[in-house]
């Protein structure tokens, strides 16, 4: 088996701690002495050879890969030419080790999710990967949900004996996808003992992923047939497409194994308050902050001092790239109000 790690993301939820030029995954958010990335690599490399863990990850970000990694050898840094995000990511893996004719189960994780415990993922990735060497399975971790969280997709499984997975007790047929729920729709999703978060974790094969790019995603699949610079050129124009999007909910032989393991994307400010412990009156506090009738707040910064006066359910952040305040039923629309800044100076620009 093989683990791939995808580190090309942008964490724009992390704003302003995570910039375009460093994201999360290259951040300590999840341990003071690791960044996302460190912590990710390390946990494959306690169940797996050196010569099995790779990381892909966009060319712009190749330096810092390297200064995180130095153990990491060249030949297991897979390069995007460009940000597309995963179904470009996952094709280019597939067509990496498919021209090295290994044909080895993959696992193709992302770089900024907080798992301490390793021996437990690495069972149910032994259990998916022995469903995964068949031709045409794909597996993915389902994780019991323990709120009604609308920032992650969905997994329904069906629960029938009639559709027992031949690959064992654990793995279990899926009968559909749901999108990032409403509050309301999330509470109701939870209740059901069939349904599990989607945790973007897959295990398949090269020649798996091939022949499903070929069937649903023909145009962004023949690229890789390109010259090097037709290539280059033709990657960058790829839409940017999510894996689950692109191919994984089109699938009919997709299976899921539900884990109850400690898992979190750390995708959003709160997430922080899962792992680290709060103080007597709820908050999160890190630098110099000076708090008063102050309560369920999230406060970080990294040069100015801060006080607060009787505020509650904040989202205070501050950085040399800019300061956020938010509350927190709004943390969601961060990448939103982002995507428009970006757009905004882009045209100030121009």
């Amino acid at each position: 088996m093989i683990a791939v790690i995808m580190a090309g993301g942008k964490g724009t939820r992390f704003w302003p701690r995570s910039t375009v030029t460093k994201p999360k995954q290259f951040l300590t958010l999840a341990s003071e002495e690791a960044t996302m990335l460190q912590q990710t690599y390390a946990r494959f490399r306690t169940c797996l050879p050196e010569e099995d863990v790779y990381v892909a990850v966009s060319e712009n970000y190749l330096p810092i890969v390297k200064e995180q990694l130095p153990e990491l050898a060249d030949n297991r840094i897979i390069i995007e030419p460009d940000q597309r995000d995963t179904a470009p990511c996952i094709a280019l893996t597939a067509s990496f080790f498919l021209r090295l004719e290994r044909d080895d189960v993959l696992v193709t994780a992302p770089s900024d999710q907080y798992i301490p415990e390793t021996e437990e993922l690495m069972e149910a990735l032994r259990a998916a990967e022995h469903a995964a060497k068949t031709d045409g399975v794909v597996v993915t971790l389902g994780i019991v949900p323990t709120r009604a969280e609308t920032g992650y997709g969905y997994i329904e499984t069906i629960e029938s004996d009639e559709y027992s997975s031949k690959y064992g007790e654990r793995v279990k047929a899926v009968k559909a996808f749901i999108e990032k729920p409403t509050k309301e729709k999330a509470e109701k999703l939870i209740e059901l003992p069939n349904m599990y978060w989607n945790s973007g974790i897959f295990i398949w094969k090269p020649s798996t992923i091939a022949s499903y790019m070929m069937k649903f995603q023909p145009q962004m699949w023949s690229i890789f047939d390109l010259k090097e610079e037709e290539f280059r050129l033709s990657y960058s124009k790829l839409p940017k497409l999510s894996i689950d999007y692109a191919l994984v909910e089109k699938l009919d032989r997709l299976y899921t194994i539900p884990i109850e393991f400690i898992w979190d994307d750390v995708g959003t400010w709160t997430s922080l308050e899962r792992i680290f412990s709060t103080d007597g009156d709820g908050n999160l506090m890190l630098g110099q902050i000076y708090p008063f009738a102050t309560r369920n707040s999230i406060i970080y910064t990294e040069q100015q001092r801060i006080v607060t006066i009787g505020v509650e359910d904040l989202i205070i952040v501050s950085t040399a790239e800019g300061l956020l305040i938010c509350r927190k039923s709004d943390e969601q629309s961060v990448k939103n109000a982002i995507a428009a800044l970006d757009t905004d100076q882009e045209g100030r620009q121009t």
